[in-house]
């Protein structure tokens, strides 16, 4: 199955939401303004056999609960350490989600990640940045089965809200919410 992510495209997933309320930073998140009244994550982690469901914004206000759970389910499962994950970096998820048109849970590889976590991937691979935006919570690696990690890349490159590096060899997407940039091949 072939997507094409137009901007067109991008609006018409969008068109038939109500415009509440913009996510917490507009500037950069601007696309996801249109999103509608709520936000929906939907993601399960092959490494701890844990999938997590659930509605984290509605009417313009993140869901405390559903953060917090979000938090927990995003955790270094190597150390179990979980910190904050920024709700900008879901958002950036959410929406891609969305534009791919699909129910397929997000199969996520890696979310925050202990300095410690980091130092051991990093050493073992030259694509993992010495101060990644895994361990400020800033970041996920998500893989779908039901779409390419070229249209992973595409809808999350058109969020244009954040870092999206895309992992072919390896078969996933790195979405975050640092500054705009792409990488990857």
């Amino acid at each position: 199955m072939t997507i094409d992510i137009t901007r067109r495209g991008i609006l018409g997933v969008f068109a038939a939401t109500a415009v509440v309320a913009a996510p917490v930073s507009s500037n950069a998140f601007g696309i996801l303004r249109r999103a509608g009244d709520y936000r929906r994550i939907s993601m399960y982690s092959p490494r701890t056999g844990e999938s997590i469901d659930t509605v984290y914004w509605i009417d313009g206000k993140y869901i405390r609960d559903a953060l917090n759970e979000i938090n927990y389910f995003m955790r270094d499962w190597r150390t179990g350490q979980a910190i904050g994950i920024d709700p900008r970096t879901v958002d950036v998820a959410a929406a891609s989600h969305r534009m791919l048109q699909t129910n397929e849970p997000y199969m996520m590889l890696s979310g925050y990640r202990s300095p410690k976590t980091n130092a051991m991937l990093r050493s073992q691979s030259s694509g993992v940045a010495r101060n990644s935006l895994h361990m400020t919570g800033k970041a996920a690696d998500l893989r779908l089965k039901s779409r390419s990690v070229n249209q992973m890349y595409q809808a999350a490159s058109a969020c244009r809200a954040g870092g999206v590096g895309r992992y072919s060899r390896s078969n996933f997407v790195h979405m975050d919410c640092g500054p705009v940039r792409s990488w990857g091949a």
